[in-house]
């Protein structure tokens, strides 16, 4: 799936275990923090300990490269999260820059709002099997130990610190733990902290197309179909000529998630998304559908030594779905939490702080937007307004690709200099 020919990872990865540093034998120390997970979350965590100089070791149930079910598309805020932690675009192979992003309302009127240029980037797509990839070798060539291929199978408090039992390395010994294992956390269930039959409040499936188009390989689309609000069809350009075509649903409404595969076919042959793809345009992988958690303002962020992040966090932004810059947020700020010190009640209390301090009038904003977007006409009306000028074009689209925190007109205390005119990420490249 991935755009080179070789997706394989320097080491064997049939001897995660082997490629902890020389002399560094966590199971016989105690840890600053475990992270469980090794997605960007996961890995964004890790690397802010590490390179506080913490003690931290990262465990994967799954052994990379392996994909994960997303839309791909890199914000701003996740391409300055990135380019902080030392991410090269250029080792991740399918990554596409993103210049104008392009909506169609529901009744036909499409709008081209352009991202800034000569300023570094503002968007970009990647695809998950190599963004992660990228980023598990970036921490590792950064001193971070990753074990890829274990899984956390219990935790128990031991006095001040925390017993888990990884299968195939024992148990290691840490002051605390990231949880940065999924929608479904599997740290969640153990700790008894679990929704039980949460399903997410979104739903997503995607495919993956080759040969696409002039106009979808170079381009982000997204359509605002009638049928689909306030959810959304789109095609994410990729590397080479591939594209990550797709559509999102909020469940409970006009689509059932059961309804999904049924549906594919007809919305890629309709006329306006079909010019889009090409004639030529191919699927180069099965289509895949998957649950996106999006509460942070519910959701339970700390339980004793236990910080979660990521999907585990629930932190996805609930009017487009995005989550990966959510992700790295909340690994950054877990990290710093625990790289602080302190009781575990204070850690885990600075870090739910910050987090619900950035995130949660975000989301509460994107969810009543979200609301205003279930109906037709309020939908066109949406658009028109956005497109209406060309600084509404401009202002537009960072607002979207989360140049600046989506509310940040009700929360001054997030407002610094330059706020809405910041240069974008990746300058260097």
């Amino acid at each position: 799936m991935s755009s080179s020919s070789d997706d394989t990872p320097a080491s064997s990865p049939s001897s995660a275990s082997s490629r902890a540093p020389a002399g560094n034998d966590e199971t016989h120390q105690l840890l600053d923090a475990l992270v469980v997970g090794a997605g960007p979350a996961g890995i964004a965590a890790a690397l802010t300990l590490q390179r506080a100089g913490r003690r931290v070791v990262v465990v994967d149930k799954a052994t990379f490269p392996r994909d994960k079910f997303c839309g791909d598309g890199l914000t701003t805020l996740a391409l300055r999260l990135l380019d902080d932690l030392g991410l090269d675009p250029d080792l991740v192979d399918s990554w596409a820059p993103v210049h104008d992003v392009l909506v169609t309302s529901p009744n036909g009127n499409r709008v081209t709002f352009p991202l800034p240029s000569g300023q570094g980037a503002f968007g970009a797509v990647a695809k998950r099997i190599d963004l992660d990839m990228s980023l598990v070798d970036l921490a590792r060539t950064s001193g971070v130990v990753v074990h890829d291929g274990h899984s956390c199978t219990a935790i128990e408090t031991a006095g001040d610190h925390l017993e888990v039992a990884v299968e195939g390395l024992g148990v290691l010994s840490t002051r605390f733990v990231v949880a940065a294992d999924g929608m479904w956390s599997p740290t969640r269930k153990m700790l008894g902290v679990a929704t039980p039959g949460y399903l997410g409040e979104w739903h997503a499936f995607r495919q993956y197309f080759t040969n696409v188009g002039p106009a979808a390989a170079d381009n982000l689309h997204v359509w605002f179909e009638p049928d689909l609000l306030p959810g959304y069809a789109w095609s994410f350009p990729l590397s080479g000529g591939r594209a990550n075509v797709g559509f999102g649903i909020l469940r409970g409404g006009q689509v059932a998630t059961r309804e999904m595969k049924a549906l594919w076919p007809e919305l890629l042959s309709r006329p306006h998304i079909a010019a889009v793809l090409g004639d030529a345009a191919q699927p180069e992988s099965p289509h895949r559908a998957w649950p996106i958690p999006a509460r942070i303002d519910k959701i339970q962020l700390v339980t004793g030594r236990t910080l979660f992040v990521g999907d585990a966090a629930a932190a996805t932004d609930p009017m487009t779905g995005e989550g990966i810059g959510q992700a790295l947020l909340t690994g950054i700020r877990a990290g710093e939490a625990i790289a602080a010190g302190g009781s575990p009640a204070s850690v885990g209390s600075r870090y739910a702080g910050e987090v619900r301090a950035e995130l949660v009038a975000d989301h509460h904003l994107a969810t009543a937007l979200s609301s205003v977007l279930q109906g037709t006409k309020r939908t066109d009306a949406a658009v028109r307004i956005a497109g209406a000028t060309p600084w509404t074009r401009r202002n537009f689209a960072r607002w979207l690709f989360e140049d600046y925190p989506r509310a940040i007109l009700v929360t001054p205390r997030r407002w610094r200099r330059k706020v809405f005119t910041s240069r974008g990420a990746f300058e260097r490249h």
